[in-house]
C-alpha cells in the first residue's frame, strides 16, 4: 500500500508498514478468538450509553458475533472502504473500532430489533472504542 510511495531501499518505512500489518492481523485474531465476550460486553456498553434501543439484545449480540467472526477473513480493501467516510474523525483511530461505528450507523440501523440508533459518530466510535480499544496493542 505505502510501498508504492517510498523510495526502494527504505528499510525503516518497510519495517514500520511490516510491525503495523503485524499489530494489526494480532487485533482481528484477538477479535475472533474473544468474539463472544466482545459482542457481549458492546451491546452492554451501547445500551448503557444510550446508543441502541432493541428490542433482543441477545439478537444484536448475535449479529457482532458474527461479524467479528467475519471481519478477519474480509478483504483489506472492503475495510477500508466501509470506513473511509469516518477516517478524519478522531486521531489514531483504531481500524475495527472504525468499522463497527460505520457499521452501526449504516448497517445495523436495519436490523429487525433495532428500534433506534443515538449519537453522532463521535459518540459511537467512542463507546465502541471504550470496549474495542482492549485489542490495540500497548504504545
Amino acid at each position: 500500500m505505502g510501498s508504492q510511495t517510498r523510495p526502494y531501499n527504505d528499510k525503516t518505512a518497510g519495517a514500520i508498514d511490516r510491525k503495523r500489518e503485524r499489530e494489526r492481523q494480532n487485533m482481528l485474531q484477538s477479535l475472533y478468538r474473544s468474539a463472544p465476550e466482545l459482542a457481549t460486553k458492546l451491546v452492554q456498553r451501547l445500551l448503557d450509553k444510550h446508543i441502541i434501543e432493541t428490542t433482543s439484545a441477545e439478537a444484536i449480540r448475535e449479529v457482532f458475533t458474527n461479524l467479528f467472526h467475519k471481519l478477519p477473513e474480509m478483504e483489506d480493501f472492503d475495510i477500508q472502504y466501509k470506513t473511509a467516510p469516518l477516517r478524519g474523525l478522531v486521531a489514531d483511530p483504531n481500524f475495527i473500532s472504525l468499522y463497527l461505528t460505520q457499521y452501526i450507523a449504516e448497517d445495523l440501523i436495519n436490523h429487525d430489533t433495532i428500534q433506534d440508533i443515538y449519537g453522532d459518530d463521535l459518540e459511537i466510535y467512542q463507546a465502541v472504542d471504550s470496549v474495542m480499544g482492549a485489542l490495540r496493542p500497548p504504545a
